[in-house]
């Protein structure tokens, strides 16, 4: 278990992180995002001690991560994937990592395996991809086969096989009882991998929730009304009289709110008003980030790009 309690950190003039807690529990994939500035890289090199904070702690099983001995057997972490030795093999550069830690020779070779890099164990890993290299992280982070994880952007990369093999081993890490903490800017990956998601915004956290209560928020109980465009104005009328606001979003469309779809449903008929389809609105990840990051976003461009043709 990782637990993050009132952590403050300033360089200089800038607030990094301004009183940063959550925790991320056994058994499940908590997604870590934010905007650019927002503190996430700053909390994990805390949380590995690679960066002292100001005020408050971060703990990985209870204690300081460099108060650990064998600190990969606690926490494995993916920060940089371009961290290695360029002419080193992949299974040298894993092996070193072994014996700092006092694990035999055959754990770099499971872990290889599990990595799906066992076929190019003996190439040097400067010569990799990116995809490749996140893959020998994941393999390093897994040396000492620890409780808890915390990866950095790790589907940057990946080629689509990549990405359902990350996604399908954040899982498989999370199923055997692992924290798994994944901070990330590809919201449809987390949304399809995350049990959990800490939302951070200018240093502090903004949400902390599941994915589900979030998207449901997100939803805000909208429902999406399509009809012919000769009844846009007659459906809007119906509903406001029973209770909802009705706005038109595009032709023949009205987004629906203060009313289940049910209710949507009855009052149309019985104003008489044909209609094709009513849902009830999906919101996804990013919709729900957007919202919730809109005042948290240091950097913003003003105007929009100029295009030369």
């Amino acid at each position: 278990m990782i637990v993050v309690n009132g952590l403050r950190k300033r360089f200089g003039s800038h607030t990094a992180l301004d009183g940063m807690t959550f925790s991320v529990e056994p058994g499940q994939v908590t997604g870590f995002v934010g905007p650019n500035g927002a503190g996430k890289s700053t909390t994990m090199r805390v949380i590995l001690g690679l960066d002292a904070p100001d005020a408050g702690t971060a703990l990985v099983g209870g204690r300081p991560y460099r108060t650990l001995r064998r600190p990969l057997c606690h926490l494995g972490s993916l920060l940089d994937a371009g961290a290695l030795q360029p002419g080193r093999t992949a299974r040298n550069h894993l092996l070193w990592l072994a014996h700092s830690q006092g694990l035999p020779a055959r754990r770099v070779d499971e872990v290889l395996e599990r990595a799906g890099l066992q076929g190019v164990a003996r190439r040097a890993a400067g010569g990799f991809s990116l995809g490749m290299r996140q893959r020998l992280g994941i393999a390093a982070a897994l040396l000492g086969d620890p409780p808890a994880l915390m990866l950095d952007e790790p589907f940057n990369g990946m080629d689509p096989e990549g990405i359902v093999w990350m996604r399908q081993h954040l899982r498989g890490l999370a199923a055997e009882g692992r924290a798994v903490l994944v901070s990330s800017h590809l919201m449809s990956e987390l949304q399809d991998t995350a049990d959990h998601v800490v939302v951070a915004g200018r240093g502090q956290v903004i949400a902390d929730t599941s994915i589900a209560a979030l998207l449901q928020a997100a939803a805000a109980g909208r429902v999406t009304v399509r009809l012919g465009a000769p009844f846009v104005d007659v459906a809007a009328d119906v509903l406001d009289s029973a209770g909802a606001t009705a706005v038109r979003t595009d032709e023949g469309t009205l987004t629906v709110t203060g009313l289940p779809a049910e209710a949507v449903v009855a009052a149309l008929t019985g104003g008489g008003v044909p209609f094709a389809e009513i849902s009830t609105h999906r919101a996804t990840l990013e919709e729900a980030y957007l919202e919730l990051t809109r005042d948290a976003v240091e950097f913003r461009a003003t105007t929009a790009p100029q295009v030369t043709r």
